[in-house]
């Protein structure tokens, strides 16, 4: 796939010189990120005093009174959660918040392939029929829109408080006691559930201190809510920066088990929750055994969280393989009747495939081919449960809107959405969702584009420059990892290639050479040098030796030789 470059915010000339505690380049970063230049310092040190008063959120005081209540007349508590790992994250947070009150609330998740997402009846039946009926439940990144399925819990008695981050339902607010969501009306909508979770402890240390250290569960919060992939702005930025380094000590033994398990090591960064540890949690939820995860971050034994962590690396083994064999026959099926020139989307389904895993395929198959995506499976009775991942510009949920005739339900973000449909509209949803793409974008907008930050020469790329740039962290949604360019880059000796056809490269620019890896390398058709690279950079630590490590991201001709 050709990208086109784009440069991301001014040129790098153009920023104003300010203060010098930092490299330029490093300052210009963050003012293309839209923070001005008074607020540098606290962009790059954030502190746990800047968080806000939690009761800024919307109903947060109802939520706080009602569970109060529920400690003080030693009620029955049910904490019933999504099987992601925001969800249960969500619910290991407040059980230990809950608990610290002397609440030994009771704790449920549905199952992805019977009962579906969130608040669905079947898993309610289930729920209810396993533990004594409770007084209180409140449920954890879902329930927002659960407007029939809370008013029968509420027709049977039982109080709801819903702590979520998901859109309201135009239908209106459930009859719940509270429904602390910030996108109900505060400034914190960049929040995942955990998040929230965070602020619904805080308010309650504010009201009634105890011996809670709250501090202790930031590792948690920052897993949910880099691997829920929400912005990291705001005091999502906070949160993370300072869960990272209580997660490098964490207390949790399943934690601990699964960055054992998951290679990680030192300081984690969002890369390795997003890539090594996320995958891992939500990998149970995938294979419909979600209670091994929240079993796993609940564990106060480490030989029974080392037992959880090995379950849950089997699972993500699983998965992959089953993700494997979906994309491979996803791609067999785009070569047979896929034009990639000239249609705008790809819709594919089959009943062969596993429902837990076409998610991930999509987002594979979204980057692969450039096109807004969804993937379903099919299940026996000709339903398909799908999801979908898009390009930056075209929203799933407008496009759900727009194809609702076609489907049986749908929902989500704008870059991430999931449908169920009927196998025999599969076809009549592909047109229609076509149809939306290209009359809600432009054909500049459907090529794809490889955003970079600014240009570097390779003499500037030093271990200080590297200890400047890495206050930018956590990368993420919102602060993606800068993209730098170098231009004129001469190949010191033929690449060599590693196994699955990555490439490892001995560049030379001017005087200065270095080492650099191209992952997929091998499969492209490189030009002849000299090359224009486009690359990120990373702190590599081998046998105590630590080195800046260049990462490309993609290899063009050399174009010019202007510095920007």
């Amino acid at each position: 796939m050709a990208f086109r470059w784009v440069l991301r915010g001014e040129p790098m000339d153009s920023a104003s010189a300010g203060s010098t505690i930092y490299p330029k380049i490093v300052r210009n970063l963050v003012t293309q990120r839209g923070i001005p230049e008074d607020g540098i310092e606290s962009f790059l040190h954030p502190k746990l005093r800047d968080l806000a008063d939690p009761f800024l959120i919307p109903e947060m005081q109802l939520a706080v009174t009602r569970i109060l209540d529920a400690v003080d007349r030693n009620q029955n508590v049910c904490i019933y959660g999504d099987y992601d790992v925001d969800g249960v994250s969500s619910i290991t947070l407040l059980f230990k918040i809950l608990n610290a009150y002397g609440v030994k609330a009771r704790t449920f998740i549905p199952r992805r392939g019977t009962e579906g997402y969130g608040l669905s009846f079947a898993a309610l039946d289930r729920c209810m029929s396993e533990g004594a009926k409770p007084d209180l439940l409140i449920s954890v990144d879902c329930g927002t829109v659960s407007i029939d399925e809370i008013a029968l819990l509420r027709a049977k008695g039982i109080d709801v408080v819903v702590i979520d981050h998901h859109e309201p339902s135009p239908l209106g607010r459930p009859d719940c006691n509270a429904l602390v969501n910030p996108k109900c009306g505060s400034d914190f909508t960049y929040l995942c559930a955990a998040g929230v979770v965070f602020k619904v402890g805080h308010a309650l240390l504010k009201t009634r201190p105890t011996n809670l250290e709250l501090k202790d569960l930031l590792d948690l919060t920052a897993v949910a809510t880099i691997s829920d992939i929400v912005p990291l702005i705001g005091e999502n930025r906070i949160l993370v920066r300072h869960g990272l380094k209580r997660l490098a000590m964490s207390n949790n033994p399943g934690l601990q088990a699964l960055k054992e398990i998951a290679g990680v090591k030192d300081l984690p960064t969002s890369m390795d929750v997003g890539f090594r540890i996320g995958p891992r949690i939500n990998a149970a939820g995938r294979m419909d055994f979600p209670e091994d995860a929240l079993a796993t971050l609940n564990t106060d034994c480490e030989i029974e969280a080392a037992e959880l962590a090995q379950k849950l690396d089997q699972y993500n083994r699983q998965r992959q393989a089953f993700e494997k064999q979906i994309r491979e026959d996803a791609v067999k099926q785009l070569s047979e009747d896929f034009d990639p020139s000239n249609d705008p989307v790809i819709v594919i389904g089959s009943r062969d495939w596993h429902h837990g895993v076409v998610g991930i395929v999509a987002s594979r198959l979204m980057r692969q081919y450039y096109k807004p995506t969804f993937v379903i499976a099919i299940g026996e009775d000709g339903i398909g449960k799908g999801s979908g991942r898009s390009i930056e510009g075209i929203s799933l949920v407008e496009a759900i809107h727009a194809c609702g005739n076609e489907l049986i339900a749908g929902g989500g973000h704008a870059m991430a959405a999931g449908l169920s449909i009927h196998e025999e509209s599969l076809d009549r949803f592909r047109e229609k969702f076509a149809l939306f793409v290209l009359e809600n974008s432009s054909p500049e907008e459907r090529v794809p584009r490889l955003p970079f930050d600014a240009e570097i020469e390779f003499s500037e790329l030093s271990l200080n420059f590297l200890a400047s740039y890495e206050l930018l962290q956590p990368f993420g949604n919102s602060n993606p990892q800068p993209v730098f360019v170098s231009r004129r880059v001469e190949l010191v000796n033929p690449p060599f290639k590693m196994k699955n056809n990555h490439l490892r490269l001995n560049l030379l620019q001017g005087c200065d050479e270095k080492s650099a890896v191209f992952f997929g390398g091998g499969e492209r058709d490189l030009p002849q040098p000299p090359w224009d690279i486009a690359f990120t950079i990373d702190r590599n630590t081998y046998r105590e030796k630590t080195s800046l490590q260049i990462t490309i991201q993609d290899i063009i001709a050399s174009q010019s030789t202007d510095r920007h």
